[in-house]
């Protein structure tokens, strides 16, 4: 089973936590629960579908307990000394980023996770790892339109929030 979705459940991790440590982690109890809870797995979806599942509940478990965790330091390291937004390069490389845009590549992931929750998980599975809005659908839970809506307010958000950030806004 790790050999077969290892990748998938490590990008998928890694586009939501934007940090390879974090997403190692959340890889490792993913197939952990995959493992314990196999035999509950009703093939009334695709098996990558229950995987997607899992790991994104795993992941934004994770950031929840981080943000508990370092709610104020995360906030002050977002800011410098003179309020600031300080956008730093992600310290990780994901599979989807070419390495030459490495510095543009900052700049999105960091107006992705300013993306509310559900926003942020649509955008990611389907810019990131290539999820059809049907699939991403099946993941979540939801409707064929309330992705299409999660998309477009992502896309709308994503472009104030870049339009305020080189100033354009």
């Amino acid at each position: 089973m790790v050999e077969t979705w290892q990748n998938m459940v490590y990008n998928t991790a890694l586009g939501i936590l934007q940090n390879a440590e974090d997403a190692e982690d959340v890889a490792q109890e993913v197939f952990i629960q995959a493992y314990q809870s196999v035999k509950t797995f009703k093939a009334e979806s695709k098996f990558s579908t229950w995987l997607y599942r899992i790991t994104i509940s795993k992941a934004l478990d994770h950031v929840r307990r981080k943000k508990r965790k370092k709610r104020f330091a995360y906030v002050q390291s977002l800011f410098g000394s003179e309020n600031e937004t300080i956008i730093e390069q992600p310290d990780f490389h994901h599979p989807g980023v070419a390495l030459d845009n490495k510095e543009r590549a900052a700049i999105l992931f960091k107006a992705i996770d300013q993306l509310p929750e559900n926003q942020k998980i649509a955008f990611s599975l389907h810019k990131l790892e290539g999820l059809s809005y049907q699939e991403i659908s099946q993941v979540m839970k939801t409707t064929l339109s309330s992705v299409e809506s999660l998309m477009h307010r992502a896309k709308n958000n994503l472009k104030k929030w870049l339009e305020k950030y080189y100033g354009r806004g």
